[in-house]
């Protein structure tokens, strides 16, 4: 796995299996491609053309339930590359991505919307469980 910073630790928030279609240019060619997970921090997406750790670029998250894609801007942190596929610990091609907001009411409107995500998908009491690991 390749990262930015390898002394950095990886998970600041809890991350939830939600899996959303994800669509972004790169070189003016558009990919969609599919989270295998979400928190309130960032995502991973799976692919097998990951973009170069560091790459800031913009994205649409597909949300169940709303009627238009949330754009959002994020930066490559770690990538599991085509090179990396044969060690043993990568199990999935794809890229570590961390959210990069724009303003606090950006984050704050997404943050409760993956929230409610999770809330869903996971239920009441797994929700609560992991939200009160995250504040441990």
């Amino acid at each position: 796995m390749t990262t930015i910073d390898e002394n950095t630790e990886r998970r600041e928030h809890i991350r939830a299996p939600i899996e959303l279609k994800v669509e972004y240019k790169k070189l003016n060619t558009f990919f969609a491609d599919y989270t295998k997970n979400i928190s309130k921090g960032g995502t991973f997406i799976r692919t097998e053309r990951p973009l170069p750790v560091g790459t800031e670029f913009l994205f649409r998250l597909v949300i169940p339930k709303l009627p238009e894609p949330v754009e959002l801007k994020g930066t490559v942190v770690w990538i599991n590359s085509r090179e990396e596929k044969a060690r043993p610990e990568v199990e999935e091609l794809g890229m570590g991505i961390r959210f990069v907001y724009r303003d606090d009411e950006q984050r704050n409107q997404f943050m409760q919307m993956v929230e409610k995500m999770m809330r869903e998908s996971l239920g009441d009491l797994l929700f609560s469980k992991l939200m009160e690991q995250e504040s441990d």
